[in-house]
């Protein structure tokens, strides 16, 4: 599973993996420190990636060059290192802004570090398409099809637990040893909306990023070729879902 907008690139370099289905919207909030209201005030400010190409990092170009930004010369782009987060060195005051993943807001909203200036679940258009998507390898799905559907069958049932009965969720995180904050598990699990897959297209999540990345010159690809060549929607989950 990973942000929709990381999974165009790769399918648009020829990699053997197929695009399933779109599991959840918005996860992803953008910090910022004082004085920077909106990402268009991004401009010369530095932003912490993990990496150039990782899903942070894709995403904040599509969101900075829908407000006009050049993303590839308007930000300063601060890759840190394996043993140090973006959050840790903007806690420091050491970079400007960063795009931050549960638990990451809970923890930084506890500590009054920053404040929020993009939300994906929230701000539109990006709150209207996928945040997560599930994908697999190209190989797999076409010789395991009905292990695939198991799989996915079981993810998109998680999925409306984490709506349904979000509580009970974060107390099996906590118990897991996936996390040890319950007040965390429980804050993002209820500001996630994890009960719009049913309503969202998949397809539409892919053309929409596709635009995105094709007009900043991040891929190379047409939206056509990437929905034709990369995804295998098992839509029929969702009617069987649909109770």
């Amino acid at each position: 599973m990973a942000h929709a907008s990381y999974w165009i690139p790769t399918l648009d370099a020829g990699e053997p993996v197929v695009l399933l289905a779109g599991i959840h919207v918005g996860c992803f909030e953008l910090f910022a420190r004082e004085g920077i209201r909106g990402v268009a005030d991004l401009i010369g400010k530095s932003v912490g990636v993990e990496g150039l190409g990782s899903s942070p990092h894709i995403f904040l170009a599509a969101i900075a060059a829908y407000v006009g930004l050049d993303p590839a010369k308007d930000v300063r782009w601060v890759v840190t290192s394996p043993n140090v987060r973006p959050m840790e060195l903007f806690a420091d005051g050491k970079i400007d802004a960063f795009l931050g993943f549960p638990p990451e807001p809970q923890e930084l909203r506890a500590r009054n570090i920053g404040h929020v200036i993009f939300n994906s679940s929230v701000d539109r258009p990006w709150s209207q398409y996928f945040c997560c998507m599930l994908g697999g390898n190209r190989e797999f799905v076409q010789k395991h099809p009905v292990a695939t559907k198991r799989v996915l069958r079981a993810i998109l049932k998680a999925t409306d637990l984490c709506a349904s009965e979000p509580a009970g969720m974060a107390r099996r995180m906590v118990d897991g040893g996936f996390t040890d904050r319950y007040d965390y598990a429980l804050q993002a699990l209820s500001e996630v909306p994890y009960d719009r897959w049913r309503e969202y297209d998949p397809e539409d999540t892919v053309r929409f990023y596709s635009l995105r990345l094709h007009e900043i010159g991040m891929i190379k690809s047409s939206p056509q070729k990437i929905i034709a060549d990369g995804t295998r929607f098992l839509n029929e989950l969702k009617r069987e879902l649909k109770a």
